[in-house]
């Protein structure tokens, strides 16, 4: 029996006292299982993002106007054997990052070519199912980051060969608690030998608690290495962690608090910057397809670079779209 699922979630945020700020967002993807035999399973995937660059980012070397775009796109292809409870998975994998040229104020261009890139990855994950709600697993992967320019506008040589090893487990502890939870190491090499491996501990967790069937607590953590452009930098260690708590106050009408804070730093450069945000949203459903959506979001931005902190209120309403 085979399976075709998607998704595609797309947006645009309007800032009327900021035009500047407004910004397009959107994600989508398409899968494919085909189901060779009982036990192998043949997996393909389809997926699209579209997000904006923060004015004042470390990676922006001039102040632009307006967000620039970043479009990333990619395909995978893997295939899935069962062995009584061990599972075996191996999956082939090409991304694709293309960034927006700045644009600044007096006319001129910031020219972002030399962050576009494409990655080539390998991953063979095993796993083997003790009970039904617990399944540990090891994984390895192995990945090339190919840079459109061989050189970037600082002189340096960013593309890269990155190994990752990583261990973990699906877990559920009952109906009402589950979540997978992973850790490991990754070491990555330049083509530049002034550039320093960038490798450390990296991680993922998602653990979902439904205490009642209309609350739901979700707690997810990730810990990864980065490009980055910035000179002298061989990267970037990134860290989030994001709490949300969801309740229906009616079938039709959710209401959704959430927290997040973030940390990014910026390796051989002593910059940090931590970020963080807290908020609520309410939807009210007028149908199954259509809602109302009304939101509050406080930001924060610290910053070892002078003059780049700022605090921001946003207050949000506009209309949803769900088919």
């Amino acid at each position: 029996m085979h399976e075709l699922t998607g998704r595609l979630r797309a947006g645009y945020s309007e800032f009327y006292r900021d035009r500047e700020a407004s910004r397009p967002d959107g994600e989508g993807n398409l899968q494919l299982r085909l189901d060779a035999s009982r036990d192998t399973r043949i997996l393909l995937e389809t997926r699209a993002r579209l997000d904006t660059q923060r004015p004042g980012s470390p990676d922006l070397t001039a102040a632009v106007v307006g967000r620039p775009l970043v479009y990333q796109y990619g395909a995978s292809a893997g295939v899935t054997h069962d062995i009584n409870r061990l599972q075996m998975t191996l999956r082939g994998s090409v991304d694709r990052s293309d960034y927006e040229d700045g644009k600044l104020s007096n006319g001129g261009v910031v020219s972002q070519r030399d962050r576009n890139q494409t990655q080539y990855g390998l991953r063979l994950r095993a796993a083997y199912e003790v009970t039904p709600g617990f399944r540990p697993f090891v994984q390895g992967e192995v990945d090339t980051r190919d840079f459109d320019q061989a050189i970037d506008s600082s002189g340096y040589r960013r593309s890269s060969n990155g190994l990752t090893g990583r261990i973990g487990s699906t877990v559920e502890i009952s109906r009402q608690l589950t979540g997978e939870v992973s850790v490991g190491y990754q070491d990555r090499k330049y083509d530049d030998a002034r550039l320093r491996n960038l490798k450390g501990l990296i991680g993922d967790a998602a653990i979902i608690w439904s205490p009642t069937p209309l609350t739901t607590v979700t707690l997810r953590g990730t810990s990864e290495l980065g490009d980055t452009t910035i000179a002298g930098s061989s990267g970037t260690t990134a860290r989030r962690v994001a709490l949300e708590v969801a309740h229906a106050l009616r079938r039709n009408l959710p209401v959704t608090a959430f927290g997040r804070f973030n940390r990014t730093e910026y390796e051989g450069q002593g910059l940090r910057e931590d970020s963080s945000s807290i908020g609520a949203r309410l939807d009210y459903k007028l149908t199954r397809t259509v809602s109302i959506r009304a939101s509050f979001t406080h930001e924060r931005l610290n910053s070892s670079a002078q003059g780049s902190d700022y605090t921001a209120n946003v207050a949000q309403v506009g209309l949803r779209l769900q088919f």
